[in-house]
């Protein structure tokens, strides 16, 4: 079978790794890097051995997929572009630079018939995936699934100011990644949000902490800035009779399981340690966009995931415009 005709759109700080990884991935033939700043496709291109183009149009022939790694601000135009081509669209996060850009692209590519994967990569994080599976491990050998559901979850995710992303808050910045792993977990839209933030270094918001109440009872503690010394990203999970806290910095995963049919003991509470591989999430994201386009099953992050994202952040962005 014939490796799938992919391209990169975008090759800046981010677009380059997702180049590199669609030059050597055994599904994926890279026709070329794409990139408006002939200088940078140049670079990239020479790096890889492909060919470099100023815009799509320039292409001599047309891919199949592509990752769209441009400013969040030409996410609409570009995705629909190659949309209306035809093209299976991997996005990068965030999905648009708002609701109605993002229902656009979603109407259009299940109009075409295409894969649109939104770049949330946190899903693939290692110590995510083994917390996925924990808890649907737990669910088959349970009677219950609702005793199983978070009931808290505390996330922190704080970086330096970044060279790059500041197009956008810090809300679609860093916390949407968060967002997008809540949603996935609980699979609704919080019925009440609570935000605060405040503008440091740019017009937009720079540290934002939301707190989100579900319909299940379920409460999220969400804080995120961009103005740290420091990297850090870490999620407290609290359900009945269980904790989780995952690093996805590190890899390191902390769980304690208590059976609350018997007498809780200070022993009972000792956590269980997990290291695991970094991996490769980047990696592991665009295989499993090649994997959905050469299916045609819905990727792990559909464009409806990167909607509900969207609407939570809207939320809490609302929010703030109320302070």
């Amino acid at each position: 079978m014939e490796p799938l005709k992919t391209a990169v759109i975008g090759v800046g700080y981010l677009g380059r790794f997702h180049a590199q990884k669609f030059s050597k991935l055994e599904d994926s033939n890279l026709l070329g890097v794409v990139d408006n700043d002939l200088k940078r496709a140049e670079e990239v291109g020479k790096e890889l051995g492909v060919p470099w183009f100023g815009s799509l149009e320039a292409m001599t022939v047309q891919p199949d997929a592509v990752s769209i790694a441009v400013p969040t601000i030409y996410h609409f135009e570009t995705g629909k572009k190659c949309l209306e081509k035809g093209i299976h669209v991997l996005m990068e996060k965030p999905f648009a630079s708002n609701l109605e850009q993002s229902e656009a692209l979603l109407d259009l590519s299940v109009q075409k018939d295409l894969c649109l994967q939104i770049g949330h990569l946190e899903r693939f994080n290692p110590v995510f995936e083994e917390f996925q599976k924990s808890m649907e491990d737990e669910v088959t050998s349970e009677s219950s699934k609702e005793n199983l559901s978070p009931q808290f979850i505390e996330s922190i995710r704080i970086a330096p100011f970044p060279k790059r992303g500041t197009d956008v808050d810090v809300i679609l910045d860093l916390m949407i990644h968060d967002i997008d792993l809540i949603q996935s977990l609980l699979k609704s839209i919080p019925e009440s949000v609570e935000a605060n933030g405040v503008s440091i270094l740019t017009p937009t918001t720079d540290i934002a902490n939301a707190r989100l109440r579900f319909a299940n009872g379920c409460v999220v503690n969400l804080t995120a800035s961009r103005v740290s010394d420091k990297a850090e990203r870490k999620m407290r999970i609290f359900q009945r009779g269980a904790y989780h806290s995952l690093d996805f910095g590190t890899g390191q995963a902390r769980r304690v399981k208590v059976d609350l049919n018997k007498p809780v003991t200070q022993e009972m509470l000792q956590p269980e340690e997990i290291m695991l591989d970094k991996g490769d999430a980047l990696n592991s994201e665009i295989a499993a966009f090649l994997k959905s386009v050469r299916s045609g099953k819905k990727p792990r992050v559909s464009a409806e995931d990167g909607l509900a994202a969207m609407r939570i952040a809207w939320q809490i962005k609302d929010q703030l415009q109320k302070q």
